[in-house]
């Protein structure tokens, strides 16, 4: 079971991005597979419908309106279920925050972290910040 970053929806979603290819393959397969749940949590539904429709980001950037279309077209596969913070989750989220080195910009990793190790998921993301939080699997389909 795995937990979706943002940055693997955009990376298969756009074909400027040299990951494009292996990373759609992934999520392609992942989406299709209905025996293996795959979590895509608002926060990173979100994230992607905000930095797909940024022009600073992505050129042309999306309507909010097409990349929220792509949301919900991923949230209607069979397998996609959407991770909730469970009665755990400040304890965990508690213990991530406090670690050395912690700073603003790793305050959305450390959310994400937190539920992947609460629900017992792969975290899957391109991002490497998330390899400083233990207890975390991780898996990076861009490579």
């Amino acid at each position: 079971m795995r937990l979706l970053d943002a940055n693997i929806l955009m990376y298969a979603s756009f074909d400027v991005y040299p990951q494009h290819a292996r990373t759609k393959a992934w999520l392609d397969e992942r989406l299709n597979d209905p025996d293996v749940p795959l979590g895509i949590p608002w926060e990173s539904a979100l994230a992607f419908v905000r930095l797909a429709s940024n022009p600073r980001v992505r050129t042309p950037a999306l309507r909010v309106s097409e990349a929220w279309r792509q949301v919900r077209n991923w949230l209607s596969a069979q397998p996609v279920w959407i991770p909730l913070p469970t009665p755990r989750h400040r304890n965990v989220l508690d213990e991530l925050l406090a670690r050395p080195g912690m700073n603003s910009k790793l305050v959305a990793d450390a959310h994400l972290a937190a539920l992947a190790i609460e629900h017992g998921l792969v975290l899957c993301s391109a991002d490497t910040d998330f390899a400083q939080f233990p207890n975390l699997r991780l898996e990076n389909p861009a490579i």
